[in-house]
């Protein structure tokens, strides 16, 4: 009995004491508790009143001008019926107000706002990106390969050519001097270490160098056709050895693009035969397989050539995590410093496993991609003495934005951006919304 009035004792006082709580508690009004977020919504509407720069002219119009009219029409449309809104331009100068428009004498108590700066149109805004090489931070010269006489395989959609090109316009102003090689008699020339231009910018000693033939590479025919072969396996992971060792002892940066690098060589007015083609129809190209990179790394590291035939790349299909690799930091933060955007996730099949590390004396420089487990879909790799080789293990369809930031992330080059120098070309537009109605 005396334990049924405990209970029922403490089962009053627990509702009383909720009773008092609630009675006490001023809880907010749903509006409140979940309401527009107003200074996000005044932003978004000036960007998209700038997006053809309407917002930008208008601003330098004098009162009364008919533009602001059709602003404040355009205003109107872009926001929802209840808002209140008071779009205000001032003198950066003097921080005087010059013009503004509203649909309302007041917005209430509860408003919020947001800035944004326009210039003339007389204003002019210019980068000057610094040249890999004038700071001591590697050497000035890119060479792409546009060898009209190889083609290319892991490249869909897309020719060596094509992709050429667009490295070109991305990367040229970044580098003392950029050399497109247009085929394999020039490739073979760099490889001796003989400059293939006039410019006095060429430089073949800490050049970058880019494959845009994606799994295949060219080959130059003669010598490095017949010392690139080996005899003993009918294979030319020899020449892929002789691609890393000059890679060593020249201090270049070698760029692989997409896949399983120098999966393939390739010379069409070389391998002429029937034959000489990779399975699916692409000519002029003969398989090495997985030898063509353990041997390029054993050049890279110096160390003796012996032919492996071991596949050391993994996929999706064997880990997951590399179906949908996203960027690293690093990678994400000079994204916005040089304004080059891939896609934030990749998919890699052929990444390579950080065991090379310590088997090839290689340090990673960057991560382009996140490591997943014990597989790195996308590094840039610099070797404890001499050379570098950047790999993006990338899923058929290269992105050569992925490929740019790679090494401009590597490199760092700084960009000097223009600054305001003349008075008067400069507005601060202040947008303040509140809602109509009561809270």
């Amino acid at each position: 009995m005396m334990r049924t009035i405990e209970v029922l004792l403490v089962i009053i006082i627990i509702t009383g004491a909720s009773i008092t709580a609630s009675w006490f508690a001023v809880l907010p009004q749903p509006r409140q508790a979940s309401q527009l977020n107003l200074r996000r919504l005044a932003l978004t509407t000036l960007e998209m009143l700038d997006q053809d720069h309407g917002l930008s002219q208008t601003a330098f119009r004098t009162a009364g001008d008919p533009a602001w009219s059709q602003l404040q029409a355009a205003l109107s449309g872009s926001l929802p019926p209840n808002i209140l809104y008071n779009l205000t331009v001032y003198n950066t100068t003097s921080g005087a107000a010059l013009d503004s428009i509203s649909n309302a004498q007041t917005l209430g108590v509860g408003s919020d706002a947001a800035t944004y700066m326009v210039a003339s149109s007389n204003v002019t805004f210019n980068v000057a990106p610094q040249k890999i090489g004038q700071q001591g931070n590697g050497g000035g010269t890119l060479y792409i390969l546009n060898c009209s006489d190889s083609n290319g395989w892991w490249i869909t959609g897309y020719t060596a050519n094509s992709l050429a090109n667009d490295l070109y316009n991305l990367l040229s102003p970044y580098f003392q001097v950029t050399i497109m090689v247009q085929n394999t008699t020039q490739l073979g020339q760099i490889l001796n270490g003989t400059n293939i231009s006039t410019s006095p910018y060429e430089n073949v000693t800490s050049a970058v160098v880019i494959n845009t033939n994606g799994e295949a590479v060219p080959i130059p025919s003669g010598y490095y056709n017949t010392s690139g072969y080996d005899n003993q396996q009918s294979s030319y992971a020899k020449y892929c050895y002789m691609l890393g060792n000059a890679t060593l002892t020249y201090n270049w940066t070698w760029v692989s693009i997409v896949g399983y690098p120098l999966y393939y060589v390739c010379n069409t007015g070389l391998f002429q035969s029937a034959s000489n083609q990779n399975g699916f129809g692409i000519h002029g190209m003969i398989m090495v397989g997985p030898a063509g990179l353990n041997a390029f790394l054993e050049g890279l590291s110096n160390q003796t050539y012996s032919y492996n035939g071991t596949w050391i790349t993994d996929s999706y299909t064997d880990d997951p995590g590399l179906a949908n690799v996203g960027l690293s930091s690093n990678t994400l933060y000079y994204c916005n410093y040089y304004g080059i955007y891939p896609s934030v996730y990749q998919t890699a099949t052929r990444a390579l496993p950080t065991s090379i590390l310590s088997m090839y004396k290689l340090t990673v420089a960057s991560y382009i991609l996140n490591q997943v487990d014990n597989w790195c879909p996308g590094a840039f790799y610099n070797h404890i003495g001499s050379g570098a080789f950047m790999a993006l293990g990338l899923a058929r369809t290269p992105d050569i934005r992925l490929t740019a930031i790679g090494l401009l992330a590597a490199y760092r080059p700084s960009l000097y951006r223009s600054q305001y120098t003349a008075s008067g070309t400069s507005r601060l537009v202040v947008l303040q919304l509140g809602q109509a109605g009561g809270v």
